[in-house]
């Protein structure tokens, strides 16, 4: 066989591809901006799921699942949220004191009559991961009920996730 056979049996390679590298965002590289959500007539578990992605970061292009990339969130007229009527009386909030006897159970009705801030934060607290990641993200949630609140220091972007009913 001569040289030349040879040359055009063997397959020239393909020159070799650059290997992609993944983006991992670094903590001091992260901008976190404030926003200010009034959730009012909104019903509570589509707007806590929003307001879970955007404390997680999840809608930013440099999302990272082990680096806090989310942002802060203000939420006003927590008492006005809306809730399905037969979810009022049977949904329960749990509290127990640690001591026997130290059980003590509201329904959503009594919980919002009392402490409306508890049934935002309880509903965006289960959706965020369950890790120390997950407490400092919902540390970044800021519920008031009414309009005021003290974080205007911050200029907090106006935000409608959801469309109104």
């Amino acid at each position: 066989m001569s040289a030349a056979a040879t040359e055009k049996a063997t397959p020239a390679r393909a020159p070799k591809a650059k290997a992609f590298k993944t983006y991992t965002a670094k903590t001091g590289e992260i901008q976190q901006k404030w926003f200010i959500v009034d959730i009012a007539g909104q019903s509570l578990g589509r707007i806590s799921t929003v307001i879970a992605r955007r404390l997680m970061g999840k809608d930013k292009a440099v999302y990272t699942s082990h680096i806090d990339t989310g942002d802060f969130v203000i939420v006003v007229n927590s008492e006005k949220v809306s809730v399905h009527q037969n979810k009022m009386d049977t949904k329960t909030y749990r509290k127990w004191s640690g001591f026997p006897g130290g059980l003590r159970v509201r329904t959503l009705a009594q919980e919002q009559a009392k402490n409306p801030n508890t049934i935002i934060t309880e509903s965006i607290r289960r959706m965020l991961p369950k890790t120390m990641l997950g407490k400092v993200m919902l540390s970044k949630l800021k519920v008031y009920v009414g309009t005021d609140h003290p974080h205007s220091a911050q200029q907090p972007e106006a935000w409608v996730p959801l469309p109104t009913k």
